[in-house]
């Protein structure tokens, strides 16, 4: 089952896998099914719409994981209350799968590219998902240039002048207040840079709209555009823009609005509610998640980010008030 997950062609076979797993869970995951339970009263879903979905702060005091599975690694959210969220990991392979296959579908071959890193907050931090997947990806992309940074910023903008000068394709992982410092203090032309974008200020600087923020990038570094990277520690699945705010996700990920009045009915498109995601890569954690983001759909399968709803723990990634 975990090899057929990326292998999902179309909706069709997305929904039976997700049924599939969802019968797995409930099997194998003692919270999640004890919780699908009590919404479910006896009923069984018929398809992805009736699935129960798992309110995401379940991960703060419970650890979710399939009975009997091994703990490879242990991911810690960025989050800035007391209680951090916990996600367990089982198979780490897995995770490795989700964000190489995703990257190379938005991007293509990460040897095509040199990969930097600006995420000073996430390393300071035990157990970020972020750095593990950007520190594999730099390691992946066999460039003697790729690396992390901290806040050496002068640095860093020497290695990007060398790449730029010999047309070499680069790809540069930042969190927002540590490319606006960048912007601000060594603005540059970039020709043959991609920019992502990872999430918001976090504390660090005042918070911003997401489209002040890419307006002031595009001004600094003579973009077009400023691609943005949509996941969190609970999902092993990456969303990807491409710079216009509109977020695309693997085929093996999907998302669905919830109605903010009644959380167990899912709306239609072009409708403001909260976000659900389906990540089958949790195939041994959880895959079906009710999150505390606010966010629309629309019907080519593409979504965005619109906030967070009121109450919930300020986080780390990338939800900047739109």
């Amino acid at each position: 089952m975990r090899k057929e997950i990326f292998e999902i062609k179309n909706d069709h076979e997305f929904e039976l896998m997700a049924l599939s797993i969802f019968n797995y869970q409930m099997e194998q995951n003692p919270i999640y099914s004890a919780y699908a339970k009590l919404i479910l009263k006896g009923k069984t879903p018929n398809n992805i719409f009736e699935i129960p979905f798992l309110p995401i702060s379940f991960f703060k005091d419970q650890q979710i994981i399939c009975k009997g599975r091994p703990v490879e690694e242990v991911f810690l959210s960025s989050g800035t209350t007391g209680e951090k969220s916990k996600h367990v990991i089982s198979d780490i392979s897995i995770y490795k799968k989700s964000y190489i296959t995703a990257f190379e579908i938005f991007y293509g071959k990460i040897t095509d590219y040199c990969i930097l890193s600006l995420l000073p907050n996430y390393r300071n931090q035990e157990g970020s998902s972020l750095i593990y997947m950007v520190d594999d990806l730099i390691e992946k992309s066999n460039n003697q240039q790729s690396r992390s940074y901290c806040e050496d910023y002068a640095e860093l903008t020497k290695t990007l002048e060398k790449l730029e000068k010999i047309g070499q394709k680069t790809i540069l992982f930042g969190v927002s207040y540590a490319l606006l410092d960048l912007a601000e203090q060594f603005p540059q032309k970039l020709k043959h840079t991609i920019i992502i974008e990872t999430g918001g200020t976090k504390g660090n600087r005042k918070e911003i709209l997401k489209e002040e923020l890419h307006h002031k990038l595009k001004k600094a570094f003579s973009l077009e555009k400023i691609d943005s990277e949509y996941g969190m520690t609970e999902l092993l699945s990456q969303s990807y823009s491409n710079g216009n705010g509109i977020f695309k996700s693997p085929n093996w990920k999907k998302i669905l609005i919830r109605d903010i009045n009644d959380p167990l009915s899912i709306v239609g498109e072009n409708k403001i509610g909260g976000i659900n995601i389906i990540d089958l890569a949790n195939i041994y954690s959880c895959p079906f998640i009710a999150t505390e983001d606010l966010g629309k759909t629309f019907d080519d399968d593409t979504f965005k980010v619109l906030g967070r709803i009121n109450n919930a723990d300020l986080r780390g990634c990338n939800l900047l008030a739109q």
